[in-house]
């Protein structure tokens, strides 16, 4: 099992959702979050005054699959959220030891 850790645009992240539900991805976390990279930030006017925004928002990805579905999840990912322009994003892929379903106690792959 793998744990795939994707960083996107946020307006992007329906359209990454539909996109891995369509190839079997039976379920994904989601959280809010802010940072920067090569980007780092950006300026903006509102109300007539310049400011500096440091930190972009951004959505983050967590999902476990099986290990036979990383590639065809990093693609499909990699694929959808892309626009071709600077903070895309970035996806990492982790090892996972063990799961399990709280509710049936099931582990592993079964969990998923």
């Amino acid at each position: 099992m793998k744990l795939i850790i994707a960083t996107i645009k946020p307006f992007k992240l329906e359209e990454v959702r539909e996109a891995l539900t369509d190839i079997g991805v039976r379920g994904l976390m989601v959280t809010e979050i802010k940072g920067f990279g090569a980007q780092s930030g950006h300026t903006e006017i509102y109300r007539g005054a310049e400011y500096t925004v440091n930190f972009v928002p951004k959505v983050k990805l967590e999902l476990v699959v099986a290990a036979s579905m990383v590639e065809q999840v990093v693609e499909t990912i990699s694929t959808t959220a892309r626009t071709g322009k600077i903070g895309d994003g970035k996806i990492f892929v982790l090892d996972v030891a063990q799961a399990v379903r709280v509710r049936t106690g099931e582990t592993n792959e079964d969990a998923l």
